[in-house]
């Protein structure tokens, strides 16, 4: 005997073997286990292994007769329904719900075997009534068939779980865009034109027959040929504060009919107007 299969002994205690891996029964908390103990209790339903999972009874019935290539044409319904049986007898001790739809198709094969037992009856006119499986092996087959179909939608790729949908920022180059002219702020310029008028002041006393549209073509004419104008350029304070309302109105005029714009690089900037461009 080999010196190293026992530890020795210590004052009351019997020899334990030494343990290598492979030798105990089990390991409790890193300790060995050379025996199950004998007190040990395990419930009836503590483990539950399912090695087939079905959608249904003709989900099992298809499955009991393509595993034993069956001609699903020509069903051996009694052993089919043998088997059958047994599985249900199986879900009906653990969940008696699920197997009432079970029960239901096992009631249905126990009723086509028995009527396949009797002698065949003819119909009025003398032909055979039809096969009993025949009603069954059509829900079968088109069972079937949506089964195939399914698997193979199930096959596609599918967002989420195959791939995801990648998702790129891009960032498109705009034209600058100027900030809208506030309505404060082209006050604030009518009214410092105004201001400078009144310094150049003359007390000549005239009539004169002020026209829209007249000055809406002399804005027009001087705005030709010119990018960007000021603001202040277009009006000719000379002529008098009549004019200068005549002028702004007609400056109005164009801009709400979308012939010039009105433009402002920031607030509180200097304020230019320009021919609108219209697209050819």
């Amino acid at each position: 005997m080999n010196d190293d299969a026992l530890v020795p002994e210590a004052p009351g205690l019997e020899a334990v073997p030494i343990v290598v891996d492979g030798v105990a029964v089990a390991r409790l908390y890193g300790e060995p286990l050379f025996a199950m103990p004998s007190d040990l209790y395990i419930p009836p339903d503590a483990l539950e292994v399912f090695l087939e999972a079905f959608e249904g009874p003709l989900d099992l019935l298809l499955y009991l007769i393509r595993r034993q290539n069956f001609n699903i044409l020509d069903i051996p319904l009694a052993s089919v329904t043998r088997q059958y049986l047994a599985y249900v007898e199986q879900i009906r001790k653990t969940n008696l719900e699920l197997a009432s739809d079970y029960l239901l198709m096992a009631a249905m094969l126990i009723e086509i075997k028995s009527r396949m037992l009797l002698p065949p009856k003819q119909s009025a006119d003398g032909q055979e009534v039809e096969d009993p499986r025949a009603e069954l092996v059509r829900r079968l087959i088109e069972y079937e068939q949506m089964k195939a179909a399914a698997a193979k939608l199930d096959q596609l790729p599918l967002i989420g779980r195959d791939f995801l949908r990648a998702q790129v920022v891009i960032e498109q180059s705009l034209a600058p865009r100027f900030p809208e002219v506030d309505a404060d702020d082209l006050r604030a310029a009518w009214a410092d034109i105004l201001k400078r008028a009144r310094l150049n002041q003359h007390h000549m006393i005239t009539r004169e027959q002020l026209s829209v549209r007249e000055h809406m073509s002399i804005v027009l004419r001087a705005l030709q040929g010119r990018r960007f104008a000021m603001f202040e350029d277009l009006f000719d304070v000379s002529r008098g504060p009549q004019v200068l309302v005549v002028t702004f109105i007609a400056m109005l005029e164009l801009a709400r009919e979308r012939l010039l714009e009105v433009t402002q690089a920031e607030a509180f900037a200097p304020i230019y107007v320009r021919l609108a461009y219209t697209p050819a």
